[in-house]
């Protein structure tokens, strides 16, 4: 702020930090409805307050820049050299017309620019000092704002956003283009200050002057002033002083008005503040959408791998697991001719016979391959179906779409196979483990266990298979008699109240392996959304567009009484000498700027 700032003003520049780093940082990458309007308004709120009303505030009294601006072709270079009576900005014949931007200046407004002026102008724009330009006042002769090269466009917005005073140019041929007329409702609805020309009219015309103030009327500018320019053949290259006397008049008289340049700048600043409080709150709610539309794809993602950690879990608990290679193994190992005779004659029997084919021949590996392989294709298979129903529910979700486009997410993992056959090794290990520290804390199992560890590990797993806590009465005809025998021996060995804890153990060790797996498979999507970063939703920002408007408030009823108009220095430019026909006249300048009197 400069020095000597009401701290209204200060209050207002604090709440428009607040607002940009917020802007700045806001983050909109998810394709919801609407959101690359979003964008660009996000870029453009952020522009303007780095290029206009931040440098505005902090310079108050820097020269009021107004931007000559409009179509291709429409005569803004040879208005501007006309108004000046030499020429700064050559006119084009070819397309685009004005390449390079150039900003005219009177040489004693020059150490506001070079990086010290009240617009942060971009790169590109050349300075022209000039003394017939009145201290105070700035012109500028933008780029096409129609032109073939996107560049040009862009940068013509740019500074149209950056201007104070608007000076707008049109021809009788083109002044109903669209192009001009989406920018100039958007002036419009930032009370943006704006003056049409309309060049090139013919003799006998009114009927395109009378439709251009028919379409300034229906689009909120019925109090801009509007300023006729005949057709006319140019003088050395400029339009005669009659034609552009009266623009000329009209800016002579507001660059010898510093109170009317303030006026007028204020106008505009306050218009576009209010833009930034209605663009912060409808980037708050986009904002607000964003996360919405996160947590419905991590919804989607989370409920589709629950639903395949819960198959997993039911299919490695119902006793499904305890069919086919499995059931085949363990019949090998427990030896199926005897198997129901062995549970009649008592465990103990049982016991012996398990403990001398453990000794005889190890068979225990191949129920544990058996095992490893079943658990591992029900692995496969509910992360392939998970897989290929998240990817159904994304790729049809206006968000999560453009998200799967090009990724390979639609199968599980390549990697799927090796990390689920890891993880069944190691639940396998668990169970041993469980197994060596049970029978280390009973006394009388330690010789058993010394060489029935294997054995009684599988048994575990068996059981399991069944159960989540011992075998229950329907459980039994769930499972059969296969992992009977299994629980049968464990209870011999350990006892009922051991198994059934045994048991709930490895259950829980399996899950949590279940989960690490697909959990691993799930994170494939959700790091898509985690590579563009947290999501925030819109209330800080709403909050921040609310002290905007708040300190904006506060900072117009500070502001002192309305300054009266004093003329400054004698300077005019070229036409404005020659009598006022059509020019605003005195005190005619607030009744075309502000909307009261005759256009």
């Amino acid at each position: 702020m400069t020095e000597g700032a009401r701290p209204a003003d200060a209050a207002l520049v604090t709440s428009l930090n607040e607002l940009r780093e917020l802007l700045a940082a806001l983050r909109l990458p998810l394709q919801t409805p609407g959101v690359v309007a979003a964008r660009a308004d996000r870029q453009a709120a952020v522009f303007q307050l780095d290029a206009y009303v931040l440098p505005r505030l902090a310079a108050p009294a820097a020269p009021l820049l107004v931007v000559v601006g409009g179509s291709t072709g429409a005569g803004k270079s040879t208005l501007v050299n006309s108004l000046l009576g030499e020429e700064v900005s050559a006119p084009g014949v070819l397309r685009p017309t004005t390449r390079s931007p150039v900003l005219v200046h009177h040489p004693q407004d020059g150490p506001w620019y070079g990086g010290q002026g009240a617009a942060s102008l971009p790169s590109g724009v050349r300075l022209v000092a000039s003394a017939a330009l009145p201290p105070g006042l700035a012109l500028l002769d933008a780029p096409d704002i129609d032109s073939v090269e996107e560049a040009n466009r862009a940068l013509a917005e740019r500074l149209l956003a950056a201007a104070d005073l608007w000076l707008f140019v049109t021809t009788a041929a083109r002044y109903a283009d669209a192009v001009p007329w989406a920018l100039l409702r958007g002036a419009a609805l930032r009370h943006a200050q704006v003056a049409l020309v309309v060049d090139r009219v013919d003799r006998g015309a009114e009927a395109v002057v009378d439709d251009l103030r028919r379409l300034m009327d229906g689009n909120d500018l019925a109090g801009a002033p509007l300023f006729v320019l005949p057709e006319t053949e140019l003088a050395e290259g400029l339009l005669p002083e009659e034609v552009v006397g009266p623009i000329a008049r009209w800016l002579s008289e507001l660059g010898a008005d510093a109170p009317a340049r303030r006026a007028v700048a204020q106008a505009t600043r306050d218009g576009v503040v209010e833009d930034l409080v209605r663009r912060g709150l409808a980037l708050a709610r986009a904002a607000d959408e964003q996360v919405v539309a996160d947590e419905r794809l991590r919804r989607v993602v989370e409920r589709r791998y629950a639903e395949a950690v819960a198959r997993v879990e039911a299919v490695t608990s119902d006793g499904a697991m305890l069919r086919g290679e499995v059931l085949s193994r363990w019949q090998e190992l427990v030896g199926t001719g005897e198997l129901f005779r062995s549970i009649e004659q008592g465990v103990g029997r049982l016991r012996d016979r398990l403990t001398d084919l453990v000794r005889g021949r190890p068979a225990q590996p191949r129920v544990e391959q058996a095992i490893a392989s079943g658990l591992e294709g029900v692995l496969l298979d509910a992360a392939d179906e998970a897989a290929e129903r998240t990817h159904a529910a994304w790729r049809t979700d206006p968000a999560g779409g453009p998200l799967v486009v090009g990724a390979d997410l639609a199968r599980s993992s390549a990697g799927l196979r090796a990390g689920a056959a890891e993880q069944v090794r190691g639940w396998q290990g668990d169970v041993l483990e469980l197994v060596r520290e049970q029978g280390a804390s009973r006394r009388g199992t330690a010789r058993y266990l010394s060489f029935g560890v294997n054995a009684a590990g599988v048994a575990l797993m068996v059981v399991a298979f069944a159960s989540t806590g011992g075998l229950t009465g329907v459980e039994v005809g769930i499972a059969g008699g296969t992992a009977v025998v299994a629980q049968k021996l464990l209870e011999a060995v350990f006892g009922d109240d051991a198994v059934r804890r045994l048991t709930t153990l490895a259950r829980e060790r399996l899950d949590e392996r279940v989960r690490l797996v697909l959990g691993a498979e799930a994170a494939r999507y959700t790091a898509l959304l985690h590579a563009h970063g947290a999501i925030a939703g819109g209330d800080a920002l709403r909050a921040a567009a609310h002290a905007v408007e708040v300190a904006a408030h506060d900072e117009r009823s500070a502001r002192p009484a309305a300054e009266t108009p004093r003329r400054g220095a004698a300077t005019v430019l070229r036409g404005a000498g020659g009598g006022r026909d059509g020019g605003p006249g005195p005190g005619g300048l607030w009744r075309r700027l502000f909307g009261r009197g005759r256009r």
